[in-house]
């Protein structure tokens, strides 16, 4: 009769790192999930009030102009995102336009997923 070793770790389903993460850190996993969801809600409400043509430029976004057009303007939008970052945060300058520092990290993140949904070709899809 044989004998077979028997591999206790074949038996612990590897933990993906999502799984790790949300079971490290509970707190901060709910509320990074909290932030995704109402930077999409207002996406959302952005997307019905100005409709894909502003991020278009009014191009049908299918050649490789019509998209880098778009992903420039996309660079300046964040790029002066990063400007008032600089000027709140770095700088200290009181803010003048009533825009919370956290609308600005918000819009900065939404930039750059629209960028990635010019870049894939799903902007207005």
């Amino acid at each position: 009769m044989e004998f077979k070793k028997i591999s206790y770790m074949a038996e612990i389903k590897e933990e993906t790192a999502r799984e790790h993460c949300e079971r490290m850190y509970p707190e901060m996993m709910a509320e990074f999930a909290k932030i995704q969801n109402e930077m999409y809600e207002t996406f959302c409400k952005k997307q019905r009030n100005y409709g894909p043509g502003n991020i278009s430029v009014g191009t049908p976004l299918q050649t490789k102009e019509d998209i880098k057009l778009s992903l420039s303007g996309l660079w300046f939008r964040k790029n002066d995102k990063i400007q008032r970052l600089k000027q709140l945060v770095v700088l200290g300058q009181p803010d003048e336009v009533g825009e919370s520092i956290e609308d600005t990290y918000q819009d900065l993140a939404v930039y750059s997923v629209i960028s990635q949904l010019v870049t894939r070709n799903k902007w207005a899809k």
